[in-house]
């Protein structure tokens, strides 16, 4: 879910220095991919908000994974961009990525720190974004190990229908370390978007979907397999 809200936080921007959000997700992972996922949530929350200042802005989301007895994640993004010159495209941006896991007591930690070159139309009904970044891993758990990398992400935002409709997404290309037996420390291309389509029922509320594309993202012990396309339904309520 994350970074989708970023861009339509950009078109609220233009009226009112702070938005938020909260979505939640009902994931089909499980039902596609009954072997290679079976420990996938079925329901997530996600918390998001975007606040403008004179510098810049600050965004962050949060994940909720549950399950049907337990909590079984958190994961956390936070950002913050400084305008490079007033009126100017481009931003500094700096990043943290790190969570919490049932199932490994912690994701790995990331910290990235490089440029955004950010745009809009003349109405914000379509907005964008590109970053390159430097993308330093930190050991979180005794699997992992850190190391260096270089993080390539695009964000999109479309308003049609008169604002009924919104089409929304990002997608990212990051340099990652193979998990799998006999390759471990070996680098493997990392591709992760997640596309949302949602009817804005109201300017507050909207119903969609995601679909969750990755490739070499998921970590599947039961075979070869490193490509899956995950879908939710999802409702999302706007304060």
């Amino acid at each position: 879910m994350k970074k989708l809200f970023f861009m339509a936080a950009m078109a609220v921007a233009a009226v009112t220095a702070n938005a938020q959000n909260i979505q939640l997700h009902y994931d089909f992972g499980r039902n596609i991919y009954p072997d290679e996922e079976a420990g996938r949530q079925k329901v997530t929350v996600t918390l998001e908000q975007f606040k403008a200042d004179n510098l810049g802005s600050w965004y962050y989301f949060v994940d909720l994974d549950l399950s049907r007895k337990f909590f079984k994640s958190a994961y956390t993004e936070i950002s913050r961009e400084f305008n490079l010159g007033k009126g100017s495209p481009f931003a500094a941006h700096i990043e943290y990525d790190g969570g919490l896991s049932e199932a490994s007591g912690s994701f790995q930690q990331a910290a990235l720190l490089g440029a955004a070159y950010n745009g809009h139309t003349a109405d914000f009904s379509k907005t964008w974004s590109v970053q390159l970044l430097y993308k330093r891993f930190f050991k979180s758990y005794e699997t992992t190990r850190a190391y260096n990398s270089v993080q390539l992400t695009g964000v999109w935002g479309i308003n049609f229908a008169g604002g009924k409709g919104t089409f929304s997404g990002f997608i990212d290309f990051w340099r990652g370390e193979n998990f799998r037996a006999g390759k471990e420390g070996h680098g493997m291309l990392v591709i992760l978007t997640e596309p949302q389509i949602w009817y804005n029922i109201t300017p507050k509320f909207s119903v969609g979907s995601e679909v969750e594309i990755s490739n070499n993202f998921i970590y599947n012990f039961y075979n070869d397999k490193s490509f899956f396309i995950n879908p939710t339904l999802a409702a999302k309520f706007n304060f």
